[in-house]
């Protein structure tokens, strides 16, 4: 029996032939390897001021109807499309009406054409529309179309215009708000920055790494990030100068980079370490770990970057960019971590060992006892686990998709009032997000007419002159119609769909654009093509699972786990910052009544593969034991005893650097680190803490299962077919 569970299975050693050839490599250049490394560190902080400078912020949608005719307006025009406009708030003095000063109010919205000539001015006196004055008749707004924003921080050409106002209206009252500026007073203008949070996420992560090793050794993987986001940024610099790169990727280098570097040189230094405490010497400890560990990290990066490649499937230039230049994270990570790391522990590494207060020549107890436990009562595990699974999943059957509502971007300030002074005034709370339709100047008044008429449309606004003659450029006037609602989520947009079907066979239309048919273009471009993205996902992590283990029934429990996970993820969303339970608690921001639309995609890319990590760490240890002794149980005990440890730090690394990316002013940004923050942990214990080993030991000898015909495609050896009471017979030592 003992020979029997010493066989290595022969499918395993030409994979721990490679990366035992790769560790002897540097190994023998370490000296080189380091300064190769040494080189890159310096040209990637010489490139990372340049990085922020040269990526983009394209929101493009080519091929959708709401964008197209944007691009046409704003070209027709010089602004508005795709962008809500700002609203400038005129209220007149006590014992005044605005009917009563019209001349004089129409000649300051003139002064301020005049200061702010790039922006498109619709107001009261250019549409003679009795909607832009409220019921007490001693306010009125105009709608300020502005040319496109193209990096934080723009101009937004409203402080001209309110400046010009208030010196032509010195009794008034004149208050700038709108979207962008019920955003910004609500707090969302200024945050610490990039290097802020990665600093604070480096804290974060030295003093797990601290308990972790219990040595100087904790400042080894630092290093390693270190290197890994600069050599990264130095790629993205690179990258621009051929494509377009969303600047989304300067957080996610930043810090998934730092998490998933971390992770990859803790799951090797640990390896390191415990066949240093077996005894074998400082290079022959390198070259196991790189063996062993250095397979998982490589299939690690390989899953990382399979959900963020899928990106490309989506015909979202901006979201494109960003599979493409998150790929990179991971990638990068793994060839500094198989190199760089490999060169360090090889010379240096056992003289940062030191004091060493945490050894490891065992497993963890704790983590050893917890997978005893699993295992003795599987079914209650799994129960468990499936059940805290499906809570978490309820609230996504309600998920909403589109932008944070008016209500969660600000509750004080003066763009908070004026907006409120607008709807105690009864303006629609549509007039955040008017609808823009781009029509033929001699059938504008037809197009008028037919527009204020759609159900959901409070009034349809076209400007004229003094005459009554349509004001119009290059032939084309933009029609701006004010829904009853802010048009920001899936729940909203029906009087967006309602105007684009009855202005589909109207005479003259071009097409219907603004922020709600912006919305409806991202709703069909990306979740459109999810079904595509997710089977690419899906069926490329299993056949890479499937050959890494060498069973089917591993790698489809590792997918259709991620997919709950992921799901629960949505769900903790939904209730958290949807529906409010806690935002407004901890973040002082109420419930945004939807989800950003592009925020799911992003979560699904990242975290699908960032939570296989887990799972790919968990999974080797517990294939390698299983074919070194044959017992299922004694692979999920010594497998969880001694990843366990090493799963939870490396997912608490992770959700520091998720938490100091919460820091950001945006709220999209928060909404985004929370989600794969809370997804991190979530999976981290309820899975792979949980469910994983439970269900491992459920299946029993079903786990190892492999067709034949599938080995022969995948080129791999299926297991040698183990009778009952050999099975038996191994657990039964694994009890003992």
């Amino acid at each position: 029996m003992a020979a029997k569970n010493d066989l290595r299975p022969r499918a395993s050693e030409p994979a721990a032939s490679v990366f035992s050839r790769l560790a002897g490599f540097v190994l023998h250049h370490r000296k080189r390897v380091m300064a190769a490394w040494a080189v890159i560190f310096i040209a990637g902080m010489v490139a990372a001021g340049a990085v922020s400078n040269r990526l983009s912020f394209d929101f493009s949608l080519p091929g959708q109807p709401g964008y197209e005719t944007a691009v046409q307006t704003i070209r027709t025009f010089g602004n508005g499309g795709s962008d809500a406009p700002a609203i400038e708030v005129v209220t007149v003095p006590a014992g005044q009406t605005v009917q009563d000063q019209t001349p004089v109010i129409a000649r300051a919205f003139d002064a301020a054409r005049t200061a702010a000539p790039g922006v498109r001015v619709v107001d009261y006196a250019s549409t003679g529309d009795a909607r832009f004055v409220t019921a007490d008749g001693r306010s009125t707004f105009a709608l300020l179309f502005e040319p496109p924003v193209t990096s934080f921080g723009a101009d937004t050409h409203a402080a001209a215009v309110e400046k010009a106002l208030r010196a032509a209206l010195p009794g008034a009252v004149v208050t700038t708000t709108g979207l962008q500026a019920l955003e910004a007073s609500g707090g969302n203008g200024s945050g610490p920055g990039v290097l802020f949070e990665t600093l604070i996420a480096g804290v974060g992560a030295l003093a797990v790494l601290g308990l972790v090793f219990a040595s100087f050794l904790a400042l080894v993987p630092l290093a390693v990030a270190a290197v890994s986001i600069l050599a990264t940024l130095l790629v993205i610099l690179g990258l621009t100068a051929l494509t377009e790169v969303s600047f989304i990727v300067q957080f996610l280098v930043s810090l998934v980079g730092l998490g998933v570097a971390i992770d990859y040189s803790l799951l090797l230094v640990t390896r390191w370490r415990e066949e240093r405490a077996k005894g074998a010497d400082n290079h022959t400890a390198v070259t196991i770990a790189v063996a062993t560990a250095g397979r998982a990290i490589a299939l690690s990066g390989l899953t990382v970057g399979i959900g963020l490649v899928s990106l490309l499937v989506l015909p979202v230039p901006g979201l494109r960019s960003v599979g493409i230049g998150g790929m990179l994270i991971p990638l990068v990570s793994v060839a500094v971590t198989l190199t760089l790391l490999p060169a360090m522990l090889g010379g240096i590494g056992p003289r940062v060992d030191w004091p060493r207060l945490r050894h490891e020549a065992h497993a963890s107890r704790f983590w050893t006892g917890w997978a005893r436990i699993i295992v003795r009562h599987r079914s209650i595990a799994a129960t468990v686990g499936v059940a805290l699974l499906a809570v978490l999943i309820v609230p996504v059957f309600h998920l909403q998709t589109g932008a944070t509502s008016a209500s969660a971007l600000s509750q004080t300030g003066p763009a908070h009032a004026a907006y409120q002074a607008l709807l105690d005034g009864g303006v629609p709370g549509g007039v955040l997000t008017p609808v823009e339709v781009l029509v033929r100047a001699d059938q504008a008044k037809a197009a008028q007419a037919r527009l204020a008429a759609v159900p959901g449309i409070v009034t349809a606004a076209l400007q004229t002159d003094a005459e009554g003659t349509v004001t119009a450029r290059n032939g084309m006037v933009d029609l701006v119609a004010l829904p009853s609602d802010e048009t920001v989520n899936s729940s909203t947009l029906a009087t967006v769909t309602a105007v684009r079907d009855a202005m589909a066979n109207q005479p003259g239309v071009v097409g219907v654009t603004g922020i709600g048919a912006i919305e409806l273009d991202y709703s069909h471009a990306v979740y459109g093509n999810f079904p595509l993205m997710f089977t690419l996902v899906a069926l490329a992590t299993l056949v890479l699972l499937t050959r890494a283990f060498r069973s089917l029934v591993l790698a489809a429990k590792a997918v259709a786990l991620n997919l709950f996970s992921l799901a629960a993820t949505f769900g903790l969303l939904t209730w958290f910052w949807q529906d409010g339970h806690g935002s407004s608690a901890i973040f002082g921001i109420p419930a945004t009544g939807a989800i950003t639309f592009w925020e799911p995609l992003m979560v699904f890319a990242f975290l699908f593969g960032l939570s296989m990590d887990y799972e790919v760490f968990i999974l080797a240890r517990v294939r390698e034991e299983y074919d070194r002794t044959g017992s299922t149980a004694r692979a999920v005990v010594e497998g969880i005893g001694r990843t366990g440890r090493l799963v939870t730090s490396a997912a608490l690394i992770l959700f520091f650097s998720f938490a100091s990316l919460a820091s950001a002013p945006d709220t999209d940004i928060k909404v985004l680190a929370t989600g794969l923050g809370a997804g991190i942990l979530l999976d981290a214990t309820v899975v792979r803490a949980l469910l994983v080993p439970a269900l491992i030991a459920l299946f029993g000898r079903w786990n190892w299962y492999l067709p034949a015909w599938m080995g022969r495609v995948l080129r791999v050896t299926p297991d040698a077919p183990r009778t009952a009471a050999d099975v038996a017979a191994a657990d039964a030592d694994a009890a003992a």
